[in-house]
């Protein structure tokens, strides 16, 4: 497993851990024992001590700050209202749900997810090739023809550079970026933008929807020295109130993007193209090869660069 994975799953193990260690006195709680659980535990304890305080120590700061803006963490009906605490597993953020942690109160009907990220903030890894129909895929709306007969060349080349040696590096391309990657990038913009104009107000808010999820969450981004706390409250699902106890801070809700501005690259850029959308949403996309091998497709490293002003955003500075 790759570190960057190895990380993140301490980090996720590291903050069910001090949830239950802050909420077992006050409320009902118990630990869902499932496979993930068991991997992140795995991750968490392959650390040193030092490590493993560090990861517990900037959960418990996240912690804090979350039952003090979600009343119903530590606030159950009775005895009977347990509060279960749960790693997804990875297969679920292919069908739009980003969280890794979930906090479920089934009596109340209520739970809350926690994206948990170690030192990174990319949203989606996708893929492009000739066989994935991004529009279909990610905004609920068919590519067109012309795209693919676009890009077809293009991966028809690649696939027969690989037919003809497995071993042949993408370095071996003369002009690389030129013939590959632009031409790429210019058939996906085309194709965004004809998307965006023959289906207007659906593409803008189903690409935010795919990137950030079906789903209202946190996101707690684990840094050197600090965490901080995002609240993606779209749905307005965050936030309540228990019974009379209400939340100790306000998170408005976000509002989707309604239409696509602008698609350009990125300053002396031949790999990115930044997105930008209504309310305060833009968007990068960096393509490049996952391998260093030729191969028929191209993933994408996708990051929210700016999110609406109304995007709750707490930094928690840890001595």
């Amino acid at each position: 497993m790759a570190n960057q994975t190895v990380n993140g799953k301490a980090f996720e193990y590291a903050l069910l851990i001090e949830f239950y260690e802050r909420l077992k006195n006050i409320t009902s709680i118990s630990i869902k024992e499932n496979e993930p659980y068991k991997n992140a535990k795995g991750c968490f304890n392959s650390f040193v001590e030092n490590d493993r305080d560090t990861f517990r120590i900037t959960a418990s700061a996240a912690i804090n700050f979350l039952i003090d803006i979600e009343p119903k963490l530590s606030n159950g009906i009775d005895k009977s209202d347990t509060l279960v605490l749960e790693i997804v597993s990875d297969q679920a953020g292919q069908t739009g749900d980003v969280r890794d942690v979930l906090i479920i109160r089934s009596l109340q009907k209520w739970e809350i997810g926690i994206s948990a990220k170690n030192n990174h903030r990319a949203v989606k890894h996708s893929r492009l090739s000739l066989s994935i129909d991004f529009g279909e895929k990610w905004l609920g709306v068919p590519c067109s023809q012309s795209y693919f007969n676009e890009i077809k060349p293009i991966f028809d080349m690649l696939t027969s550079l690989r037919a003809k040696d497995k071993s042949t590096k993408w370095t071996s391309i003369e002009n690389m970026h030129e013939v590959v990657y632009i031409k790429i990038l210019n058939a996906f913009r085309r194709e965004l933008l004809r998307l965006d104009k023959e289906n207007p107000n659906i593409v803008a808010e189903n690409l935010v929807q795919y990137l950030i999820g079906n789903q209202d969450f946190y996101k707690v981004i684990k840094g050197s020295k600090k965490v901080e706390i995002q609240a993606y409250n779209l749905y307005g699902t965050l936030n309540l109130p228990f019974e009379s106890v209400k939340p100790k801070a306000k998170i408005p809700k976000l509002k989707l993007p309604t239409r696509l501005i602008e698609i350009v690259y990125q300053d002396n850029s031949t790999t990115t193209l930044l997105v930008s959308l209504n309310e305060g949403w833009q968007i990068s996309f960096r393509i490049h090869n996952a391998s260093s091998r030729v191969e028929p497709s191209l993933k994408f490293d996708i990051n929210l660069v700016s999110a609406p002003h109304t995007l709750f955003t707490n930094h928690i500075f840890i001595a």
